[in-house]
C-alpha cells in the first residue's frame, strides 16, 4: 500500500464527507477534520474561591473567541474564516487544509451566576476563566414522602 504523500490518510479525500452520514463511522468537522477531537480540550479545576477552566483553543486570536453565560450555561465558541486570494503570487494550491468553520462546547454552571461574576483572559491559544464557587442548596435529608 502505497503512503500518503500528503500526510493524512490515503483514502480521505476518496471517502469524503458523505461517509459520515453513517452513525457507526465518527463525524468529521470541517474546520480540522479528523482532529477535531483535539479542539477545546479543556482543564478544570477546584480552588477554595473558584473553579479555573483551561480551554485549548490552537490558531484562534482574540477576537475570535466568545463566551456567553445564559440559562445556566456557559458557552465557548470560536469561529475561523479564512481569507482565500483565488490569484496567489506564489503559486497554485495543491491540497489546502485549512478551512472556515465554527466550534462550539458548553458547560453547566448553575444559574446563580452573572456574567460579571466570571473572568476570562486570552493568552498563546489558551482561554482562562474563573468562576467563583457558590454555596449549593443543601437537599432535604429526608427521602420518604408522607402519603395522604
Amino acid at each position: 500500500m502505497m503512503p500518503s504523500i500528503f500526510g493524512e490518510n490515503l483514502f480521505d479525500d476518496f471517502f469524503g464527507r458523505d461517509m459520515s452520514l453513517m452513525p457507526v463511522l465518527p463525524s468529521c468537522d470541517p474546520l480540522y477534520g479528523k482532529h477535531a477531537k483535539n479542539l477545546m480540550k479543556t482543564d478544570v479545576r477546584e480552588t477554595e474561591q473558584s473553579y479555573e477552566l483551561d480551554i485549548d483553543l490552537p490558531g484562534f486570536k482574540k477576537d475570535e473567541v466568545h463566551v456567553d453565560l445564559k440559562d445556566g450555561y456557559l458557552t465557548i465558541s470560536a469561529s475561523k474564516g479564512l481569507d482565500k486570494d483565488e490569484t496567489d503570487k506564489q503559486g497554485r494550491y495543491i491540497r489546502q487544509e485549512r478551512y472556515a468553520g465554527t466550534c462550539s462546547r458548553s458547560f453547566y454552571v448553575g444559574e446563580n451566576l452573572e456574567p460579571t461574576d466570571v473572568s476570562a483572559k486570552f493568552e498563546d491559544g489558551i482561554l482562562r476563566l474563573s468562576l467563583p464557587r457558590r454555596e449549593q442548596k443543601q437537599l432535604p435529608r429526608t427521602t420518604t414522602i408522607a402519603i395522604e
